[in-house]
């Protein structure tokens, strides 16, 4: 009878601590109490939402901060503001404003408001998040190369002005095309199928955006539209312009003041308000990879934005990536490229120093620098006008071996590689191209030896044996340090290191690819496509076979060489990319390297939670002392790899654990082959 009772009595007691759990149960369901706002905030949208400018990945969000009443009318989302975090001010971005905040903490009011202009448009956010997600990266360091450094002066031409609203047409999606250029050059060439393009984008009321390798292809794209569309339609936007002058081009293109954006690797981030055509020229080209993390290309971003925005896109190039073609293969991108017999009637003659035909007359021909060919060529073409002669290196002798052993010289102070320089034969010295040493009567650390040779000649020495092969003609030599834009039609050798050939007006009358081997020697995976594009890119500026425009290559290769003669970029593509399916090799499938301190990239692979069908490869030691690890991957498996790297990589920087290692996704200079 007891029990009975206290059981009754334990049951009755329960009920009743059910009865006071029940408010506590609907306080948990219930939303968290807004935040008590200090006195003085704006009454309306009173919460901002900042993303710091922080290279830090578990900072990589929006916080809350209130907005004082004294700067409510100067932020809006997209200006520049600084705010106390963790004891110190940082900069950031307003990404929004909002009513309520997502934390019951106490926030911290804004500091300060550094500019009211917007500089970060809505589009630009999305998309640089989707480029930092893609790479496993932060987004203020994709916004780092989208947004210049602010100049104060120039804002104040832009202070009262608004800008546009996006208008975007994710649902209408245009056309995505692979283009290929047969001219570099004249009316024919690559500016004018740009502005051709551009013009008729304008024409529809869209804005365009221009995106190239290097500043003298932008000061050639900007002279055709300038020419076709009036300057005040044009923005440069490239590093070589100055912080001054790019600011204000950027802020004309985010009011719509322009609506051309024609630039380097930055201005595939330009905020134009209407996209609706983006242009990538030579997509091979590596000044289009951003050498900081995280190591985003433009062909992928102008990808990532094409397809948000719903703008056309245009890959043009005078040869053809693998990347481009995986996608023409895949029917993503509609190919461009130009039948046959246009292609015969725009290209030069191409002769391969090196092929069976040629041996036959000259068999010293695989192995001299200047074949008899080349020299035919040469010889002829100078009287018609300039002939170009395309070397690998700049310099005189860029490297030096021991004439016995053949062991590669280098500096005893910094181990850096010696050259030998113009004045060598009176002096006896050798120059050290890192710490410029001059070292008199040197001696191979190897066998002793005094005597050396040129492992190659840069392009000094060749414009030095060109002219004493060619005494009554000018020489014009073009290096990335002292770079040459045009020559005239008059009959001179320009020899010319690859990307800085200069342009005639009418193009060369002939050209020699001369190095070929010793380029393709380089260690790479990549390297054999890059010296075919870069010949293809010489090859476009030579006058075409109907105007008996000639190209001479002297390289061994009949795979490579056979492709320029026939000037099918896109079958060689097609069979690279073949072959690289069949190995599993990038762009075939994806890939990522790892590299860091052993312990922490030991420790960085461990806490990756990856698929059970992917593995790590490695580690391999590298120069540095530090290991590298490999991942292949599906391009189905990316966004999982890309969510699984960026997570480990937040938890380890919020718990202080693993910092000092790089991740870098589709990293082809990982593979040396």
């Amino acid at each position: 009878m007891g029990g009975e009772q206290d059981a009754r009595d334990g049951a009755q007691d329960g009920a009743q601590d059910d009865v006071r759990r029940q408010p506590a149960l609907l306080d948990d369901l219930a939303p968290p109490p807004e935040p008590d706002l200090p006195a003085g905030t704006a009454d309306e949208d009173p919460i901002a939402q900042v993303l710091l400018e922080s290279a830090v990945p578990h900072l990589d969000r929006a916080f809350d901060y209130t907005v004082p009443t004294e700067l409510d009318a100067a932020v809006r989302p997209g200006c520049r503001v600084r705010v106390r975090f963790s004891g110190r001010e940082v900069p950031g971005y307003v990404l929004s404003r909002s009513g309520s905040a997502v934390t019951r903490a106490r926030l911290s009011p804004l500091r300060k408001v550094v500019s009211p202009i917007s500089v970060v448009s809505p589009e630009i956010l999305a998309l640089a998040e989707q480029v930092a997600a893609r790479g496993a990266g932060v987004t203020s360091d994709v916004l780092r190369a989208a947004v210049p450094t602010r100049v104060a002066r120039v804002e104040r031409a832009f202070e009262g002005v608004v800008a546009p609203a996006p208008d975007l047409r994710p649902e209408d999606p245009l056309s995505r095309q692979a283009a290929l250029a047969l001219k570099s050059y004249g009316p024919d060439g690559w500016a004018r199928l740009v502005a051709d393009r551009v013009s008729g984008c304008l024409d529809e009321g869209g804005d365009a955006v221009v995106v190239l390798p290097d500043a003298r292809d932008v000061d050639v794209a900007e002279a055709a539209l300038t020419e076709r569309l009036g300057a005040e339609a044009v923005a440069r936007l490239s590093a070589d312009m100055g912080p001054t002058p790019r600011y204000r081009s950027f802020l004309r293109l985010r009011h719509g003041q322009a609506g051309v954006a024609v630039g380097t690797r930055s201005a595939v981030f330009a905020p134009v308000p209407r996209p609706r055509l983006i242009i990538v020229l030579d997509d091979e080209d590596r000044s289009h990879e951003e050498p900081r993390a995280p190591y985003h290309h433009v062909r992928e971003t102008a990808l990532l934005r094409t397809v948000s925005s719903g703008a056309a896109l245009m890959l043009l190039s005078t040869s053809r990536s693998l990347e481009v073609q995986r996608l023409v293969e895949r029917g993503w991108l509609e190919d461009l490229a130009p039948d046959r017999p246009a292609r015969r009637a725009a290209a030069p003659r191409v002769t391969a120093a090196a092929d069976s035909h040629q041996q036959a007359h000259d068999g010293a021909a695989v192995h001299a620098r200047l074949p008899s060919a080349a020299y035919r060529a040469a010889r002829q073409g100078l009287e018609r006008g300039p002939v170009l002669v395309q070397v690998g290196r700049a310099g005189f002798v860029p490297a030096l071996l021991c004439d016995r052993c053949r062991s590669r010289q280098q500096c005893p102070e910094c181990s850096g590689p010696l050259a030998l320089p113009p004045h060598h034969g009176q002096s006896r010295t050798v120059r050290c191209r890192w710490c410029g040493l001059h070292r008199r009567d040197h001696r191979c650390t190897t066998c002793g030896h005094t005597a050396f040779r040129a492992a190659g000649r840069g392009a000094d020495r060749t414009a030095q044996e060109l002219g004493r092969a060619f005494p009554s003609v000018p020489v014009v030599s073009s290096t990335g340090d002292h770079p040459v834009v045009d020559v005239s039609e008059r009959p001179a050798l320009v020899v010319s290191t690859p990307g800085v050939e200069p342009t005639a007006p009418q193009g060369y009358a002939a050209a020699l690819l001369l190095d070929g081997d010793s380029q393709l020697m380089r260690e790479g995976l990549d390297v054999p496509r890059r010296v075919l594009a870069r010949w293809f890119r010489a090859a476009s500026l030579v006058r075409s076979q109907q105007d008996r425009g000639e190209v001479v290559v002297a390289a061994s290769d009949e795979e490579l060489t056979g492709a320029l003669v026939r000037w099918d970029p896109v079958g060689y593509a097609r069979r690279e990319l073949c072959r690289r399916l069949e190995l599993g090799l990038p762009p075939a499938r994806r890939m990522l390297s790892l590299t860091g301190d052993p312990g922490d990239a030991e420790a960085f692979v461990a806490a990756a939670d990856l698929p059970e069908h992917l593995a790590w490869i490695g580690p391999t030691p590298t120069d540095g002392g530090a290991h590298r690890y490999l991942l292949f991957f599906g391009y189905a498996d990316g966004d999982a790899v890309s969510e699984e790297m960026l997570r480990v990589r937040r938890t380890s920087s919020a718990q202080r654990g693993v910092r000092g290692v790089r991740l870098r996704v589709d990293d082809a200079d990982a593979l040396q082959v």
